[in-house]
């Protein structure tokens, strides 16, 4: 366990008894557990329902319990309910696949949950009679399908009415847990960055080895995104290049040195990202931590509103400058900063690889997974909820990686879970039908699901806009820009579902494509990188100023962690000079520019060689189609 995990389990609370609506209720948070077992805790969805959850991520075969302790108050006869969901229910009126147990005080109460309703719900888990002391309560998981679990609540009052969602649920959550008498600790730094994926790191190191006091928060136990063993996706495109050759340098710091998307965990070296981080001493880490709120005053914002994605409990981080790094231009669109999703029309911009209509489509999600050969047969449940696979049409395969993709044509931000449940039930399906019910299935017989994810790797939602809006156009003829910053050298590269998918399951694809439109090297305008409308906000990664099909270059990660070095060399300038990011370029732009050549990497003797994997197949004078 590296140390970031250790962290974060330090942070968990021990759970106690808390008051609600009566002294005798107990209401219990199940990311909270002090055991979770072989369940995982899942926060990406803590926007839409206000809290993270467990989750029995067992690929078919159960998990071990998670449980903790609480504090029952007095004796009495406990109704007991859990907030729930049948998550394949979008697809399937069948009974779903989640399903679990709850144990009060070493007895499992007789229903079985997770399996009805087409929502996140209360459900009503069975009464026990519970003397007042501490008593052990765990969930047991009966079938390793993503059975999840929100909270618990034990009430001895028998005509409550409990809330599934909305503001109520959200009152009553708050209330029983104290947040809103909580006394809230407020800490101060120069910079906030918020995401800890490879262009939050860089922002935050880069910043702070420019003088700054720096809080990088993220809410996951590990760094890197896209790019950690969550997800698993190799770093991509050409760093170290174009005018400004010393960006990109740093990745060399605590880049992997393997290649390969959905690999073992071992080969994306979380550790070396976690060490990176902790060995700068101006980088204060809130590892765990979700963004929920931001406070402003005009179009400056003054401070975020982190909460703990394990125990609750709430922080406040002031700062003159901040820099939405979460892909989803979350800070952003709390503050009220001006945003773009969706794929806009040709004219619009000219873009020849654009629409003729505008339209809503993004690039997908993935959630990646491979299996591993056995010397014997081994056996998978059998899995069909919705989506039926047959010998026509079933995918062949024993792993699946970048291409496996959902949620094109949905709403990335309100349906999230959605399309990362989407990614889970194909897996699931296709391979329960190579297993079972394929003929010709020896290619399958002896091999076993060996990783899926569950965190999604995205690729597109909302961009913010910033002073200049990086189009087509400036890369075909090569626009120069005298704030020329990083380099993109990635193909035009925009995600499409896959024709032959579409045909086979339409409205509900599974697959990608794209055609790769090869560019010359081309030097993105430092405009891109500070919100028009936030003047105390930087943004770097995939939410920067770029349209659609701009953001087919720029999204990989190398070029994504050289956005946030310049990121961080141009807060430093901000606080040297007490000016905004737009007044970095108005009246500073020379010095930023020093800054880019030179690079905030260590020097180059004291780093590997050891990103040369993952790069553009061509980089041309003129772009062309790949055919």
């Amino acid at each position: 366990m590296n140390r970031l995990k250790r962290y974060c389990t330090a942070l968990a609370l021990a759970l106690t008894s808390l008051s609600w609506a009566s002294a005798a209720d107990v209401w219990v948070e199940a990311e909270s557990f002090a055991d979770k077992g072989g369940w995982v805790l899942d926060q990406q969805f803590m926007d839409l329902m206000g809290s993270p959850y467990l989750m029995a991520h067992g690929m078919g075969r159960p998990v071990e319990d998670a449980g903790t302790e609480i504090d029952v108050p007095e004796k009495g006869k406990y109704t007991v309910y859990v907030r729930t969901f049948n998550w394949t229910s979008p697809w399937s009126d069948a009974d779903g696949p989640g399903r679990f147990k709850v144990r009060v005080g070493g007895k499992t109460l007789p229903v079985e949950l997770g399996s009805k309703g087409n929502t996140w719900q209360w459900q009503r888990a069975g009464e026990i009679t519970l003397k007042p002391g501490r008593h052990t309560v765990a969930l047991h998981d009966l079938t390793g399908f993503n059975g999840r679990c929100d909270a618990l609540l034990l009430t001895t009052d028998a005509d409550i009415q409990l809330p599934d969602s909305g503001d109520e649920l959200a009152a009553m959550r708050r209330k029983a847990l104290g947040l809103d008498t909580a006394a809230v600790s407020v800490a101060d730094y120069d910079l906030v960055v918020v995401g800890g994926g490879i262009a939050g790191m860089c922002a935050a190191v880069s910043a702070a080895r420019g003088g700054l006091n720096v809080a990088l928060v993220n809410d996951r136990p590990v760094l890197g995104g896209n790019n950690s063993s969550e997800v698993r996706v190799h770093l991509g495109g050409y760093a170290e290049i174009g005018p400004n050759k010393g960006l990109g340098r740093m990745i060399r710091e605590f880049g992997h040195s393997r290649s390969g998307n959905a690999k073992p965990a071992d080969f994306y070296e979380d550790a070396k990202k976690d060490s990176f981080i902790m060995a700068e001493p101006g980088v204060t880490l809130y590892p765990c931590y979700r963004a929920m709120a931001v406070d402003t005053e005009g179009n400056h914002i003054t401070s975020v509103t982190i909460q703990s994605i394990e125990n609750n409990s709430e922080m406040v981080l002031r700062a003159p400058l901040f820099s939405d790094c979460t892909g989803d231009g979350t800070i952003g669109a709390l503050a009220g900063a001006d945003y773009v999703s969706g794929r806009e029309a040709r004219s619009e911009y000219n873009e020849p690889l654009a629409p003729e209509t505008a339209d809503a489509m993004t690039m997908g999600v993935s959630i990646q997974w491979y299996t591993g050969q056995g010397d014997k047969a081994s056996r998978f449940p059998e899995f069909s909820y919705g989506i039926e696979f047959t010998p026509d049409n079933c995918e062949r395969v024993t792993m699946g990686e970048w291409k496996w993709e959902t949620g094109m044509n949905r709403d990335q931000i309100a349906e999230a879970e959605t399309v990362r449940d989407y990614g889970l039930l194909v897996i699931f399906s296709n391979w329960s039908f190579l297993k079972n019910h394929l003929a010709d299935n020896e290619a399958y017989r002896n091999r076993s699901l060996e990783w899926v994810g569950y965190i999604s790797g995205k690729r597109e939602s909302r961009r913010l806009l910033g002073d200049y809006i990086l189009k087509q156009d400036d890369i075909d003829k090569n626009v120069f820009h005298e704030d020329a910053s990083f380099t993109t050298t990635w193909s035009l590269d925009l995600h499409f579902p896959d024709p032959e998918n579409s045909r086979r399951f339409p409205g509900n694809e599974f697959k990608a494509a794209t055609n790769h439109v090869f560019i010359h090297p081309y030097a993105v305008p430092y405009r891109c990188l500070y919100s028009r409308n936030i003047d105390n906000l930087f943004m770097a990664g995939r939410n920067i100023s770029v349209t659609h099909v701009a953001l087919g270059t720029v999204r990989v990660m190398r070029t994504t962690g050289m956005m946030g070095e310049v990121v961080g060399m141009a807060a430093s300038l901000c606080r040297k000079h007490d000016v905004s990011p737009r007044e970095v370029y108005r009246s500073h732009l020379p010095e930023l520019v020093a800054m880019m050549q030179a690079g905030a990497g260590k020097p180059d003797s004291q780093l590997p060689d050891n990103q040369r994997f993952n790069l553009p197949n061509e980089l041309l004078d003129t772009p062309r189609m790949l055919k």
